[in-house]
């Protein structure tokens, strides 16, 4: 019987007390992302990171145990590590250090962006292989694309030198489309990267739908698209910030508060 407890259960040494309170805040967020990734079945299995800068001069960042399932995730068992994926202090888990590649360029390269999340769900892989992108069908992806950039796939991000293309093509924008590989969104906290993520990923299933159904769709009026963007770029943080995200921490606490020890 304690074999088989052991098996489903991972022992997590607890962090609280053990970092500042500002640290631990940005673990509570980012445990709670990691949940509401699974809880939405957008993981894929272990093999996605999202992280978020810890403030001050070392430029360290907390990342996912690779061995554990976003389900699994909790404030204590973020890793905290260097710009290169390593963990900076000891730490009974594995990170994936070339998993980081990517996070590591957007972190180091935007002062901005505080968190970063990448995934592979089909539909966002979907997209990410079509040509034309991500197109103005709806609402979500009108609102979203005038904040969208673009990267051609290199193969899996294990390549160092990949990092400044990435930063090249994302430029100022806080999301964007992998090119035959998945999403990306970057935020000034955790929240409200979460929400441009739920966007881009809301965007990209329902362009998927609207596609199978036929190719007979109806395109917005030109300007619409336009419009939609400025009212998305006005908008969509503040509506993040205020009032999307504390909602959605709430339902991270609903399905499981073990989340934040």
């Amino acid at each position: 019987m304690d074999d088989l407890k052991a098996l489903a259960e991972v022992e997590i040494p607890s962090m609280k007390g053990k970092v500042s309170d500002e640290e631990w805040e940005i673990r509570v967020d980012l445990a709670a992302a990691y949940r509401l990734v699974a809880h939405y079945g957008w993981d894929d299995l272990i093999f996605t990171h999202l992280s978020a800068r810890i403030p001050g001069p070392e430029h360290h960042f907390l990342l996912n145990p690779y061995q554990l399932m976003f389900e699994e995730v909790t404030a204590s068992s973020l890793v905290k590590v260097d710009i290169h994926g390593n963990p900076v202090e000891p730490t009974p888990f594995i990170t994936n250090p070339a998993g980081f590649t990517i996070h590591s360029a957007v972190h180091m390269a935007r002062e901005d962006a505080h968190a970063v999340m990448h995934l592979h769900t089909p539909a966002g892989q979907a997209v990410s292989a079509h040509e034309e992108g991500l197109l103005p069908l709806t609402q979500t992806a009108m609102i979203i694309r005038g904040d969208l950039a673009f990267h051609d796939y290199e193969g899996i991000a294990v390549d160092l030198d990949e990092r400044e293309r990435i930063v090249a093509d994302l430029g100022d924008k806080d999301a964007m489309l992998l090119r035959n590989h998945g999403t990306m969104a970057v935020g000034r906290n955790v929240g409200e990267c979460f929400v441009k993520l739920y966007f881009l990923e809301r965007a990209c299933q329902a362009q998927i739908m609207a596609l199978s159904a036929g190719d007979k769709v109806n395109n917005p009026p030109q300007g619409a698209a336009e419009i939609a963007g400025q009212q998305g770029a006005a908008g969509l943080s503040i509506a993040a910030n205020m009032l999307a995200w504390p909602a959605l921490k709430r339902k991270a606490y609903r399905l499981d508060p073990g989340f934040a020890s």
